[in-house]
C-alpha cells in the first residue's frame, strides 16, 4: 500500500498534458487505484513509468502492451472507462 503523499504524487503523474489521456487516467486514480491490489497499484505505478504515444495506442485500442503485466492493467482501466458512472 502506497502513502498518502505518494498517492498525492501519482494522481499528479495521471494528468498527462494530453486532454484524452486525462480523461482516462484521472478518474481512474481518483476513483479505483485506492481499491486495487498491491500488485495492480504496483502496476499502475509502472504503467505511469510509459510514453504517453503508447498509452494513448493503448486505451484507443490500436495495440496492445507487450508487457502482459502492463496489458492487465491497461484492460483494468479501458472496462472502467467504459462503465458509466
Amino acid at each position: 500500500m502506497i502513502s498518502e503523499q505518494e498517492y498525492k504524487r501519482l494522481c499528479w503523474a495521471s494528468r498527462r498534458g494530453m486532454l484524452e489521456l486525462d480523461l482516462v487516467l484521472v478518474p481512474f486514480v481518483e476513483n479505483r487505484f485506492k481499491q486495487l491490489s498491491d500488485e495492480d497499484q504496483q502496476r499502475y505505478i509502472n504503467l505511469m513509468e510509459c510514453e504517453d504515444t503508447e498509452l494513448f495506442a493503448w486505451f484507443l485500442g490500436r495495440q496492445k502492451p507487450e508487457d502482459s503485466e502492463l496489458a492487465i492493467i491497461v484492460e483494468q482501466i479501458n472496462e472502467f472507462s467504459r462503465t458509466p458512472r
